[in-house]
């Protein structure tokens, strides 16, 4: 919503669309084991003060909430780490407090990520009894020797059963891929993805694999260029002629199984993170439009945090709020909408692009009375992309 705008139940902007409320994050930073791929902000420990943690994250709620109260809470996301580390009795206490800031929404989101290896199905009972209803299961891949080599916990036969567990048990269930893995051919992802789509997901997230600069996995043999293209294609097309779409980059749907919570952000909406790096965006009560960072280190936020000190907050520009907004919206298949843009920036889309840029994109960026968005081979390239468009 823009600065100063009525917050009352769900919203309407300007143009009269329903807005979608407020999102919460929280991140839990802890992991069994570091993934040599990953560059998140999780950690492992040998013990963690579960009760004390439970506190730190109810303050930090309360603290944020203070910033922007009255609103409709739209999502709540745990992620991480491994959430699914997490007691569910700190699941239920944060929702709970939750409840006590926002009134929620009708279709209130409460997704929380899992890993096969620290899961079963009494776990899933009690994280559904602690009011999650949306699981997301980081499986990264169906192939035992990737796994393996990826360095995860479970097996393919454990990932499959918890995806089984998991339909049984919550309301909605994804779960998460990466392709262009080293030595990836397309014949082995068609059929590793062909037995992803067997198990009927309602959403599948399918990242291509990045090695950051300095990693560890620098050695690995990745698919070249062309062959990544090609898997990115291959996705694309087995996803659609299951009845999954593409509505991201790398995010995968039936209709009206989109998920909620990353769509408030890709959509420039407003949302509340707590725990150890988390950011948030958010009008507080001075009418002010918010860029918050809690404190990174998770020994840092929770000592910090015990005084009442869980990060920064700095007022975003109004520029920095139009360059937010086309880098996340472009992610989308359905691209930024003019009535949106307008709404959140006060701006329309000529105001701040530049023409020549946008005539030099063409087969990769379209911009017409509906909006702006990439094509399908735009999003292929979103980063070239952001790097050329320049805004005036």
């Amino acid at each position: 919503m823009p600065c100063g705008a009525d917050e009352d139940s769900m919203g309407v902007s300007h143009h009269g669309e329903e807005t979608p409320g407020i999102g919460l994050y929280v991140h839990w930073p802890f992991c069994v084991r570091k993934c040599p791929y990953c560059d998140f902000n999780s950690h492992v420990t040998a013990r963690v003060d579960h009760e004390r943690w439970r506190r730190a994250l109810l303050g930090a709620l309360d603290c944020e909430a203070a910033r922007a109260p009255g609103r409709t809470l739209a999502s709540v996301f745990f992620g991480g780490g491994t959430p699914s580390l997490m007691e569910p009795a700190t699941v239920a206490a944060v929702l709970e407090r939750a409840l006590t800031h926002w009134s929620p929404a009708p279709t209130l989101e409460v997704t929380l990520e899992a890993n096969p290896g620290t899961v079963d199905c009494d776990t899933f009972a009690d994280f559904r009894a602690a009011g999650v209803n949306r699981l997301s299961l980081g499986v990264q891949a169906l192939d035992d020797e990737s796994l393996h080599r990826l360095d995860r916990i479970h097996d393919t036969a454990q990932a499959v059963a918890a995806i089984v567990a998991g339909q049984r048990i919550f309301p909605r269930v994804s779960f998460d891929l990466i392709y262009a893995r080293p030595d990836q051919t397309l014949a082995s992802w068609r059929r590793e993805l062909e037995q992803a789509l067997a198990l009927a997901p309602e959403h599948l997230s399918l990242y291509q694999l990045t090695i950051e600069a300095g990693s560890a996995l620098r050695a690995w043999r990745l698919p070249d260029e062309d062959t990544a293209t090609d898997l990115y294609h291959l996705t694309q097309d087995m996803t659609a002629a299951a009845g999954l779409p593409a509505y991201e980059i790398a995010n995968h749907a039936r209709a009206g199984a989109e998920c909620r919570h990353h769509l408030i952000s890709w959509q420039g909406g407003e949302f509340v993170g707590i725990g150890p790096g988390a950011h948030g965006r958010v009008t507080d009560v001075s009418g002010a439009f918010l860029a918050t960072c809690q404190h990174r280190s998770p020994k840092t936020w929770l000592a910090r945090g015990e005084r009442g000190d869980y990060g920064t907050s700095s007022a975003v520009s109004s520029w920095e709020r139009v360059e937010e907004i086309l880098l996340m919206g472009l992610r989308l298949t359905a691209g930024i909408a003019r009535p949106l843009f307008q709404t959140l920036t006060g701006r329309t889309l000529e105001a701040v692009l530049d023409p020549s840029a946008v005539e030099c994109l063409k087969g990769y960026l379209v911009l017409d009375e509906a909006g702006l968005r990439t094509t399908r081979d735009g999003r292929l390239v979103l980063n070239e992309i952001l790097r050329q468009l320049h805004t005036k």
